[in-house]
């Protein structure tokens, strides 16, 4: 598997900070997307702490026996305690928390793990599907048959979420082997680009440009010149068909 990658990210349009966080490990063996809240501080902060703590423990603990399933979820317990530790010393952080989606490519194995509204797509040809579920109210509603997906996209509680990092009642973390195979693309995202572009157009945008680099940057100039009412962060892993 010979793995081609790049991320981008920007405050957006509207917004005076980034609350959004991303790490690529330069050996592409991991890559990590933070999107925070709880107010401009505890926003960055959220996601900042849980992205750090991740790649410090996978660091850590990379070479260690165990699954790649256990390595993830140790992972995320090691990001929610390092922000319920800063919102106890820190109380006016206290609501803040973090989105997450967290990839690993592990004993030629593509596994990943992910709470809140950041996404994990894949791009396969020319069909782009949604790897990750949202941990939404409004995802729930849907899978439930209460609203439809085209009213979804402007309900009033579709930011909601119902799971998130920084939370003591944190739901059992269950982590997933992705199919990669030769030509896909992985792309790890905020809702800051999913809210402003649609599926058809993102899936343009990474399928014309073939660098990594350029894509990243044409999905958030996108993203912007459609509002950018959100930070948008863009990772994209390409799996490069063999010459």
């Amino acid at each position: 598997m010979k793995l081609i990658f790049a991320g981008e990210t920007d405050t957006g349009c509207v917004r005076s900070a980034n609350q959004d966080s991303f790490h690529i490990d330069p050996d592409g063996r991991y890559f990590i997307v933070a999107d925070g809240m709880g107010g401009h501080a505890g926003g960055e902060e959220a996601s900042r702490l849980a992205t750090d703590a991740i790649h410090s423990y996978l660091e850590s603990a990379w070479s260690e026996a165990q699954s790649p399933h256990q390595l993830l979820q140790q992972a995320i317990y090691k990001a929610n305690q390092a922000i319920i530790s800063d919102q106890n010393a820190n109380p006016i952080r206290g609501d803040m928390g973090t989105t997450i989606v967290i990839v690993i490519f592990k004993e030629s194995q593509t596994w990943f793990c992910h709470i809140g509204d950041s996404r994990l797509y894949r791009l396969r040809g020319s069909k782009l599907e949604q790897i990750s579920e949202d941990h939404t109210w409004i995802a729930k509603a849907i899978q439930d048959g209460t609203v439809d997906a085209e009213s979804a996209r402007s309900h009033p509680w579709r930011h909601m979420l119902v799971q998130c990092l920084g939370r003591e009642d944190i739901k059992a973390i269950s982590a997933e082997e992705i199919d990669v195979q030769p030509g896909d693309r992985l792309l790890i995202c905020t809702d800051g680009l999913t809210e402003e572009l649609s599926n058809d157009r993102i899936a343009r945008e990474l399928k014309n440009i073939r660098s990594c680099p350029q894509a990243a940057r044409a999905l958030v100039e996108a993203a912007k010149a459609h509002g950018g009412r959100d930070n948008i962060t863009v990772v994209i892993i390409a799996n490069e068909l063999n010459s």
